[in-house]
């Protein structure tokens, strides 16, 4: 029988600074990636779904910490290198992570017909790239990634307002559970097929509709992200950031000295106009961009006879309207005013 008493491991690295841009679903993070992949020496915004994934599996106890550890250091660093290759980088035209929607899209095509292999360790070391990672619902699981990145890690974490979040939420559970499309962490629970935020919720989970769903796990992610960060205070400290959406798209110069310390890195020119682009400064939270992909996930343009507050109501009606039970608005509630407390919203 072979002996399994052994620890995986990663002990080189390439990548030497990876920022994460961290949020639930409908916070805000692909505004605040986009603007961030134009600070200086930051790669286009990427996806990390397989860290997600790793960090999720470890989370439900699936995957021993020393192999999360190693795989997200792994993926990191196959990463940068990809990218230095001009391998992996989306040209698909529209889309959010494309080379196309960056400030800087040439980049991207003259690494096709560079040198590679093994001239791309000393490139990367003489450029010194900035991996720029987008993620879903990770800071609660991402031990993995605090441990495995330490001070190479810097964790831009958005929140928002949970009446903001609700209509992407419940579109996401209508339209990707049961889906063949959602490709994500689920678990058996009799007999059921469960997504990992069900994860300690089930029976509740399953006799919920849509919006009492969502309700639910925008709760439950931010129970679990009060507790991660308590447990975890020592690892954390020097390398996350909290930025809360309605202050920063009203006054972004609150928040830029402290992006620029967390990421190691500088605002230039391009980084202000990648940030004139999303519209920030705004005057109203609901000001964004028309993209498709927003509106697919709920956005609509303000009403103009609206105030900032009656759209803060409008949304909450729209749960009431998607048949949320008295005790998930009394949940909705709760989570709405410790968000206006916490963040003097």
């Amino acid at each position: 029988m072979k002996n399994k008493n052994f620890k995986i491991i990663r002990k080189g690295e390439l990548a030497h600074k990876i920022i994460f841009v961290d949020g639930l679903a409908g916070c805000g993070k692909t505004m605040l990636s986009s603007i961030v992949s134009a600070m200086d020496r930051v790669e286009l915004l990427n996806y990390a779904f397989e860290i997600e994934f790793i960090c999720r599996l470890n989370f439900l106890s699936k995957l021993d910490n020393d192999a999360a550890i190693a795989m997200v250091r792994m993926m990191s660093d196959h990463k940068i290198y990809q990218n230095m290759m001009g391998r992996d980088v989306n040209f698909r035209y529209s889309d959010l992570s494309s080379a196309f929607q960056n400030h800087n899209p040439f980049r991207y095509f003259k690494r096709i017909f560079q040198e590679g292999d093994m001239v791309v360790p000393d490139r990367i070391m003489s450029e010194r790239p900035i991996l720029n990672f987008t993620t879903h619902d990770l800071l609660q699981v991402g031990k993995p990634v605090f441990l495995g990145l330490k001070d190479r890690l810097a964790f831009l974490h958005v929140v928002r307002h949970p009446l903001f979040m609700i209509i992407q939420q419940t579109l996401n559970m209508e339209r990707l559970l049961n889906n063949s499309r959602d490709i994500q962490i689920c678990f058996e629970h009799k007999g059921n097929e469960i997504p990992y935020f069900g994860y300690g919720w089930e029976d509740l989970f399953l006799k919920s509709n849509a919006v009492e769903k969502s309700i639910y796990s925008i709760k439950q992610q931010l129970d679990l992200i009060k507790k991660f960060k308590k447990d975890n205070s020592t690892i954390i400290e020097n390398s996350i950031l909290t930025i809360p959406f309605e202050k920063f798209v009203k006054n972004p110069n609150e928040f830029i000295k402290d992006i620029e310390r967390v990421t190691g890195t500088k605002f230039i020119k391009s980084t202000y106009k990648s940030m004139k682009k999303q519209k920030v400064p705004r005057k109203n939270v609901v000001d964004g961009i028309p993209l498709s992909i927003y509106k697919r996930c709920g956005w609509e343009p303000p009403e103009k006879s609206l105030s900032e507050k009656e759209e803060y109501l409008k949304r909450r009606q729209f749960a009431i309207n998607q048949g949320a039970s008295l005790k998930a608005m009394e949940v909705l509630d709760e989570i709405s005013y410790e968000y206006e407390q916490e963040f003097n919203i």
